[in-house]
């Protein structure tokens, strides 16, 4: 009951083929395709990161954002200020 066998996987097929059309099909392949490499590029190049520099640098690394993002907050809060007064 629980196996599929190749003619239900031959049936599945065709129904989505004629739903979607071939030209269709090639795109979502191609566009899927894309999506994974990207997705196993970035996850290298984050590992990759990560594991070169000394836990250190890392944790310099995240107060240095913290203290960037910490400054713009600070300059979009005068500049809505001084909008405001005017």
């Amino acid at each position: 009951m629980g196996n599929i066998g190749w003619v239900q996987l031959l049936i599945v097929l065709v129904i989505v083929l004629l739903l979607f059309g071939g030209k269709r099909l090639r795109n979502l392949g191609g566009d899927l395709g894309s999506a994974i490499k990207g997705f196993k590029k970035a996850m290298d190049s984050d590992s990759d990161t990560n594991k070169d520099a000394p836990p250190q640098k890392l944790e310099q690394q995240n107060q240095q954002q913290d203290n960037t993002s910490s400054e713009t907050k600070q300059e979009t809060t005068k500049e809505h200020n001084t909008v405001n007064k005017q």
